[in-house]
């Protein structure tokens, strides 16, 4: 038995052990790589944006004399930014808060979506498909180029309309931070 060539093997091997973990590094790195293009790239609404809006919609609502809620979600429904006036009717919490889901949701004004299913009896079954959707005025979806990012919803105002005028006032607020980079 040779132990002088085998010795030079193990050699061998071992020389080479640094390029294949290289190679095999390499490797992993660029499969990673290309996964990660694969993952979809979708605008979120950021929590400091949200206050933001809650903010200038709850202003607005004040300053016209309505003790209001008004509740912020991201695209998914989940409340993202919470004001409630001192004095406001103990269902603006719900309303506004569902008002808000619903416009994320069906990714239209709940306004809209009031008058739709009034005129339209068949499509009633939209206010039941989910006990978090509520088919009052008073909820706008939140969009950044062409993504509906989330929802923005007021209740307490004595009329949807009065509720949507102060949502649109929190869209509005926000307006600068939904500019979307010329890039898309």
């Amino acid at each position: 038995m040779d132990l002088a060539a085998g010795d030079a093997g193990e050699e061998d091997v071992m020389r080479r052990m640094p390029l294949a973990v290289g190679v095999l590094a390499a490797a992993i790195i660029v499969r990673a790589a290309s996964a990660a293009e694969e993952l979809p790239k979708e605008p979120v609404l950021p929590a400091t944006v949200a206050a933001k809006a809650a903010a200038g919609a709850f202003d607005k609502c004040k300053e016209d004399g309505y003790r209001v809620s008004v509740a912020v979600v991201d695209r998914s429904g989940v409340l993202l930014a919470f004001m409630r006036a001192s004095g406001a009717g103990p269902h603006t919490v719900s309303s506004s808060t569902k008002k808000a889901y619903t416009a994320a949701s069906l990714r239209r004004p709940t306004g809209e979506l009031a008058e739709m299913i009034a005129k339209q009896p068949a499509a009633q079954g939209l206010r039941d498909m989910d006990p978090n959707i509520l088919m009052l005025g008073g909820g706008l979806p939140i969009e950044t180029g062409g993504d509906v990012i989330g929802g923005i919803g007021v209740g307490g105002a004595p009329g949807a309309q009065f509720d949507e005028a102060c949502a649109r006032a929190g869209l509005e607020s926000i307006a600068a931070n939904l500019k979307t980079p010329s890039g898309k």
